[in-house]
């Protein structure tokens, strides 16, 4: 095991769930991962054995068939699957995103309905808040939801969907406006949907259509969509937690959620990355030894290494803060933006490790070359987290009087 990014303080039960994706990941991603990406293929079959292993009941409570299990231990699971292949660990994640908002926020017949059979994978999650128009600038969405007896008909267009195809279940943020004065704040007129659907592109159920895959630069295998909703009736018992007026807030919760997600995957992948970096400077010679007896290249891994231990510090923290029952929107963020920030920094430092071998597709380093900068953007840019970060630091040291 790594001397590198070690969890102190875990329990036996833990031990042996990392453990268990670890062997996982080493047999069943890593072989796979580079070919599968570049012809930018589905893993159905590493899904499978997802589900088989119970991951997608992790941290669903054991009384609705998951396992039961904590942040913490989620994310480090996230990280072990994202340092063999990034995409595997979006997957999940929205999948977390979707289960623990109807977990924390859902009523008692939509955790019956739904949990059971997300645990066992046979309900699989997605979530939308962004629109073609908007990326961060959640306050400014304008899918709307208007209530027509037992149901609402909802209409807009939603952007990057992750799982947006292989989704049953996506949770849909729009503007309901609901008996609101016109000068209310934009965030109380907002409320998610759990909408659910078929599998698939085209229209996935009446009003409801998933248009074909957006073609990214990395990122590839996990399918990232649009959604176009005209006319979808969706029943007033899905909307979440029974009252309009919440969603920002119950977005915003699994968003923080999410960016301790990021902050795993950024871990994750640094962590291949130096481990690609630090192995091929001991088999590379150049000027009659290996390039790892160079000062230049010893000084670029101890840089390396360090910022994968300083990320995987701060992701831990954020998880264990979460799992407090505390508010944990400044860690969260701080694990999200440095993570996500020395990701970028340690794979570049692999990649200029590797010299020419770098460029080719031949070379693992390439595809995590192209995966970095998604976490550069993804639940929140990095402008985004040091305005959250900013805010809240203000907040904690208000000057009295």
């Amino acid at each position: 095991m790594s001397r590198l990014a070690q969890t102190h303080g875990l329990t036996d039960v833990q031990r042996e769930v990392l453990a268990t994706v670890r062997d996982f990941t080493e047999k069943e991603i890593l072989p796979v991962a580079t070919e599968l990406e570049h012809r930018d293929e589905y893993p159905a079959r590493i899904v499978a054995g997802l589900k088989e292993l119970g991951l997608f009941g992790l941290m669903i409570p054991e009384e609705y068939g998951g396992l039961g299990e904590s942040l913490l231990t989620y994310a480090l699971c996230v990280e072990e699957i994202a340092r063999g292949w990034m995409s595997v660990s979006g997957i999940i994640n929205t999948h977390f995103i979707v289960a623990y908002m109807i977990k924390q926020h859902g009523t008692q017949e939509q955790k019956d309905h739904f949990l059971p059979r997300m645990a066992e994978g046979e309900v699989r999650g997605a979530f939308s808040m962004s629109e073609p128009g908007l990326g961060s600038d959640v306050a400014a969405i304008t899918s709307r939801g208007v209530r027509d007896g037992d149901a609402y008909v909802l209409d807009g267009q939603k952007m990057w969907l992750t799982n947006g195809a292989t989704s049953t279940l996506v949770a849909v943020l729009c503007r309901t406006d609901e008996g609101l004065p016109e000068d209310a704040p934009a965030h109380r007129s907002m409320t998610t949907f759990l909408v659910e659907k078929e599998p698939g592109f085209g229209e996935v159920r009446p009003g409801l259509t998933v248009p074909g895959k957006i073609d990214k630069m990395g990122y590839k295998g996990v399918d990232t969509t649009e959604l176009v909703m005209n006319g979808l009736r969706v029943p007033a018992n899905r909307v979440l937690g029974g009252t309009t007026g919440r969603g920002f807030y119950h977005m915003m919760d699994g968003v923080e959620v999410g960016r301790v997600n990021v902050a795993a995957r950024g871990c994750g992948v640094a962590r291949r990355a130096f481990e690609l970096g630090v192995s091929y400077a001991q088999q590379r010679s150049a000027f009659g030894r290996p390039i790892a007896g160079h000062q230049a290249i010893q000084f670029r891994l101890a840089e390396m290494a360090t910022k994968v231990e300083a990320a995987h510090a701060m992701m831990v923290n954020a998880a264990r803060k979460k799992d407090s029952g505390e508010r944990n929107d400044l860690e969260a963020g701080m694990a999200k933006y440095l993570a996500s920030e020395y990701c970028k920094e340690v794979v570049e430092d692999a990649f200029r490790i590797h010299g020419g071998y770098g460029f080719s597709k031949e070379y693992e380093i390439e595809r995590l070359y192209r995966e970095a900068p998604m976490l550069l953007i993804g639940e929140g840019t990095a402008e985004i987290q040091k305005m959250i970060i900013g805010r809240r630091l203000l907040e904690e040291y208000r000057i009295q009087g």
